[in-house]
């Protein structure tokens, strides 16, 4: 598993797909990561657990396809 020290603010999050599906806010503790609000649709912080990265360069690559990373984070209102 990634650790979550080298995932850092405002990194791009890309899906398996390739498609951008958000921008590291911070991590919530050691397992998930917190997106930012404003680069959400609904206007709402988004998380994805750390277990869905893939690799880590300059931005954070999931293992998972675009909808099903939408389908299935976690939204704080």
């Amino acid at each position: 598993m990634i650790s979550e020290d080298k995932i850092r603010e405002h990194m791009e999050v890309r899906s398996a797909d390739g498609s951008h599906v958000g921008t590291v806010d911070h991590m919530e503790g050691q397992s998930r990561i917190k997106l930012t609000r404003t680069d959400s649709d609904d206007g709402k912080h988004h998380l994805i657990p750390l277990e869905w990265v893939d690799h880590v360069d300059a931005h954070v690559h999931l293992s998972r396809s675009a909808s099903d990373v939408r389908s299935n984070w976690e939204t704080l209102n």
